[in-house]
């Protein structure tokens, strides 16, 4: 049986550098903390690239397979507002132990799926699971850590937050290619399943709380985000406005998020407590979570396929190119929690962006023919510039808001970052196809004889037959490759400025107290 683990009675101060949630064996509970979470961020990533080999097992169509990706990402956008709610009205650390055993059983089911229904529906359960586990794990770690170790807890973490999403399509290809693509569920089994049943011998509980459900703010939120999550996954497929369906979407999007600020605004018992946007630390780290999301999940989602497609390497060669990105997060993430207890965060921020839009810059700068190098500097750069962001912001973020907040502060945060991650990755694909296919006609037009003095090009149209054909494929193949090429370097180009536009924004964060970095005395 697991120990009764004693809850403080009265509130959540803790006293002089005491944890709130205060556990024996914390470190063995951190690590099983850290196993699950691993997991939990894999899935965001790790089952894009197995989706062609899901497809023909599965016998499901190109565009009905993408519902293995649509309906992960839209029972967590349904799922995530609540998890404040669920967690004072059933226990957060029932809801925590639930919401892991869920997603290890749901993983087990996706890997054993026989027909793209099953899949569709156990893929929906394992997100919304994840959904819980996100807040509920960055919560965890702050209630169970005294003040001084708060710094330090976050700062791995994040390591994982950040490192297992670019992690995942190298791991995914992998399992793919050498066992199969049901591996990529089963691989969560012998990482979780230990973890649970350290989970449930250790972790402890935060004291119940009978608030009440705003059951039309979270339906008009819950519906909301729905569409906009549909609309962002489905749009470039259905070519956006001129769709009826993402029209639909999108005008359900926009009522139902309007409806929702109205409720918020008006209601005395809203879904999530008003004292979250008065904090003005809490609504900036926000707004940079939308764009870690941006920077970190989109592009672990899409350059893998550059990498593959543009350059052609292989799903190994992608993986080890890939990693450079989590080797700069993890170093600068640990020098930046020595850094910020003297030097201002604000400064750390800004110069986290400027990082992040110089390296941003350096892929504008990419060519077909270059070597691996510059692209394992430019991700050395990217991990360089995300570390530094990501440590300040959180800890900034949860340490201004009162413990009963935080689980509903960690929910916040892990939706923007989520949307963020989104709406990336669709303004990406939807750049690539359009600046593409507008690039492929104009190198198209300009192959002429001229410019392929080696290839007959009338000839080869007058043969005909495989030879012809073959060659002919070849030429537009390459015609291909350089769209995609500028099309990417359009994306970095953009990307590069909007990230030098949000170096100002550190000048609104307040300047944090000194005992939010520094740690504290332990006093016996």
């Amino acid at each position: 049986m697991a120990a009764a683990i004693p809850v403080p009675p009265e509130g959540f101060a803790p006293q002089d550098d005491r944890a709130t949630l205060p556990v024996k064996h914390r470190m063995t509970l951190m690590w099983a903390i850290m196993f699950v979470s691993i997991c939990q961020f894999l899935d965001l990533t790790i089952a894009n690239v197995a989706l062609p080999h899901m497809r023909t097992s599965l016998g499901a169509s190109f565009d009905t397979i993408s519902w293995v990706l649509t309906s992960f990402i839209m029972a967590g956008a349904i799922v995530t507002p609540i998890t404040g709610w669920l967690s004072d009205r059933i226990g957060s650390r029932r809801l925590f132990l639930i919401a892991t055993a869920t997603f290890l059983g749901s993983s087990a089911l996706c890997g054993a799926a026989h027909s793209l229904t099953e899949m569709v529906v156990f893929r929906a359960l394992q997100g919304a699971a994840s959904a819980l586990m996100g807040p509920l794990s960055q919560t965890v770690m702050f209630d169970i850590n005294p003040p001084s170790k708060q710094p330090g807890a976050i700062t791995l973490w994040g390591t994982v937050s950040m490192v297992a999403p670019i992690s995942g399509p190298f791991l995914g290809g992998f399992l793919t290619e050498y066992l199969n693509w049901r591996w990529v569920y089963y691989v969560n089994l012998p990482l979780g399943i230990p973890a649970l049943i350290i989970m449930w011998m250790l972790l402890p509980s935060r004291p119940l709380s009978l608030r009440p459900l705003d059951r039309f703010g979270f339906g008009t939120i819950a519906l909301g985000l729905g569409s906009l999550q549909l609309l962002l996954d489905r749009g470039q497929s259905q070519d956006w406005l001129n769709s009826w369906e993402i029209i639909i979407e999108l005008v359900v999007a926009i009522s139902c998020l309007w409806m929702f600020v109205v409720q918020t605004t008006s209601s005395k018992k809203p879904l999530f407590n008003p004292a979250l946007y008065k904090n003005t630390n809490f609504l900036i780290g926000m707004v940079f979570m939308i764009m870690m999301g941006l920077t970190n999940i989109a592009l672990s989602a899409t350059l893998p396929t550059m990498y593959q497609t543009v350059y052609g390497y292989s799903v190994i060669t992608t993986g080890m190119l890939m990693a450079p990105r989590g080797i700069g997060l993890t170093v600068t993430m640990w020098m930046t929690n020595y850094l910020a207890k003297r030097v201002d965060f604000r400064w750390l921020v800004g110069v986290g962006f400027s990082i992040l839009a110089y390296a941003m810059w350096t892929m504008s700068q990419w060519a077909l023919e270059m070597g691996r190098d510059y692209i394992v500097y430019s991700g050395l750069l990217q991990g360089a510039g995300l570390g530094m962001i990501f440590t300040p912001i959180n800890l900034v973020a949860f340490r201004s808001l009162s413990p009963e907040l935080r689980t509903d502060g960690a929910a916040v945060l892990s939706l923007a970052r989520s949307l963020g991650g989104s709406f990336g990755i669709s303004y990406i694909v939807t750049m690539i196809a359009r600046v593409g296919q507008t690039s492929h006609a104009d190198i198209a037009a300009s192959v002429t004889g001229g410019t392929t003095p080696i290839v007959d090009l009338s000839t080869l149209v007058g043969l005909g037959g495989d030879t012809g054909a073959a060659v002919l494929a070849m030429i537009n193949g390459e015609v291909d490759r350089q769209a995609a090429m500028i099309a990417y370097l359009d994306n970095f180009h953009l990307f590069t400025i909007v990230l030098l536009a949000f170096i100002p924004m550190t000048l609104l964060l307040r300047k944090a107290p000194p005992s939010v970095f520094t740690e504290m005395p332990v006093e016996h």
